[in-house]
């Protein structure tokens, strides 16, 4: 059986292998271990060590809001599977990357051709900007993967007439929204579908309404549902989460427009960058020779026989109604927050490639080409979870029991002035947490960037100006050559 599937499957398999070592290679060197990293992986630990429960998950880089808590409870087992080492969570969001190559194979195969699927998900494996959110911990890491099975659910659904899959549909989509609320750009254009099948079925009084309403109905439930842990932290915090949500959609001058219009001009603009991410390594140049061939292909697609298929329009339709979402939005623009795109990109690409050969091909070569020059592994690795390992070590090699309760901040020029990264290596006894910096008898400064933070501990940041009354007591340099300055209060007699 193993040899029938081989030999039927060599080539996704030769696929799969490429897009492991692009994802698994060197993985604690070339991991990023900032911030976030470190405040997930506390969070999950606390859980498992302190049974300290949580309901929401990673706040909003925008509005001061807090995504559910589903992403935590994804990752926790791998952490605790491997005895805590972040490593562990990095390599589960890996296979979740391998496994979402898989699926976009499946998906191309099975709604187009083999070919499509084949391209689509070699395309995908080797994409410089997909590997690099494929090996870390970050919420928006695993939104391909749900994005992908929520459309794949939903339309097969519709069109398949398969309607338990809408429940399947609903806890994908539970996922997206729980990796970023972007991921809430998906629902105009299903949504449209929806209504238009419902309303042939009322029309034409077909017998599939009541399954097609009834299924409906407990996907929506099951969403409900799932804002559960949501709604019990609002209920414990005066309403925080739902206030800032209705703020951020309510004072749109700086974040959204909500007129569909407002986005046409801007739609060029970020197609192009879309494909120059994803299919150019982000290389500008190459960026545009790619969008303009894949906007002639687009055009011969509309114009050529082939308009009746109806998968093609799924893609297409997910494909342009995530763009205009895009354009839409009044800041910039992160290659993360079009991570729910990322399918429909390769998927969309591939059909072409395929159907228009002449163009297609060489199309196809030149990103290849540009994918694998640009692979991650050219740059050497920042190392960046032993850097934040090493600062740790140095602060309790200098711990001492008359220190009193601690705290640490770090200046470095991500701004993770809790100290997060490092924070999840120090030892415990006596550490405050990030919010209670005015409790601290001593403080440990670490001047991660100096270049940033020339003025060292003198530096105008919350966490170091309510540490009052200061005396230096201790200056020392870790082994990555990191200033760390060792602070303690006055004490009145």
């Amino acid at each position: 059986m193993i040899k029938k599937f081989l030999t039927q499957n060599w080539l996704l398999v030769l696929i799969l292998i490429l897009g492991t070592f692009l994802r698994f290679y060197r993985l604690g060197d070339y991991m990023e271990f900032l911030g976030d990293q470190g405040r997930d992986v506390l969070v999950i630990r606390n859980f498992f060590k302190h049974k300290d429960l949580f309901f929401i998950g990673p706040q909003t880089s925008i509005g001061n809001m807090y995504l559910g808590p589903y992403f935590y409870y994804l990752i926790a087992p791998s952490l605790l599977l491997a005895n805590f080492n972040p490593v562990g969570p990095a390599a589960f969001i890996a296979l979740l990357s391998l496994a979402t190559i898989v699926l976009v194979y499946f998906v191309g195969q099975k709604w187009f051709s083999r070919p499509v699927g084949l391209i689509a998900a070699f395309l995908f494996a080797i994409s410089p900007v997909v590997i690099k959110y494929s090996n870390f911990i970050w919420n928006p890491n695993v939104m391909p993967l749900f994005s992908l099975l929520f459309i794949y659910f939903f339309f097969e659904a519709i069109i398949q007439q398969k309607y338990k899959y809408f429940i399947y549909a609903s806890l994908s989509f539970v996922m997206v929204i729980n990796s970023h609320y972007l991921g809430l750009a998906l629902l105009p254009f299903p949504g449209l579908y929806w209504l238009f099948y419902l309303y042939r079925h009322l029309k034409t009084k077909s017998k599939q309404l009541k399954p097609f309403l009834t299924n409906s109905l407990i996907a929506i439930l099951v969403f409900i549902l799932s804002l559960t842990p949501q709604v019990l932290f609002d209920l414990k915090h005066n309403g925080q989460n739902i206030k800032a949500l209705i703020n951020f959609f309510t004072y749109r001058e700086t974040t959204v427009s909500i007129k569909p219009y407002k986005a046409i001009p801007e739609l060029p603009a970020i197609f192009n960058q879309v494909n120059t991410d994803l299919l150019a390594a982000q290389n500008q140049t190459f960026g545009i020779i790619i969008s303009l061939a894949l906007a002639v292909l687009i055009g011969f697609y509309l114009l050529s026989k082939n308009t009746k298929k109806t998968y093609f329009w799924v893609i297409f339709g997910w494909y342009l109604f995530g763009l205009s979402a895009l354009a839409l939005y009044k800041q910039h623009i992160y290659a993360h927050y079009f991570a729910f795109l990322f399918p429909a990109v390769f998927i969309l690409i591939a059909i072409l490639i395929h159907l228009f050969k002449y163009i297609g091909i060489p199309l196809f070569i030149l990103i290849t080409i540009i994918s694998l020059i640009n692979n991650p592994f050219k740059n050497q690795p920042q190392n960046q979870l032993v850097h934040a390992q090493n600062i740790a070590t140095s602060i309790n090699n200098h711990l001492d029991p008359s220190d009193g309760q601690y705290n640490v901040v770090l200046l470095a020029s991500y701004n993770d002035f809790k100290a997060l990264a490092p924070r999840y290596f120090l030892k415990s006894d006596n550490l405050l947490s990030p919010e209670k910096y005015q409790e601290a008898d001593t403080l440990f400064i670490v001047i991660d960037d100096p270049n940033k933070w020339p003025d060292g501990i003198n530096s105008d940041i919350w966490e170091i100006k309510v540490f009052e009354s200061q005396n230096k007591v201790d200056e020392f340099i870790t082994s990555d050559g990191v200033k760390v300055v060792k602070l303690q209060k006055i004490k009145n007699n």
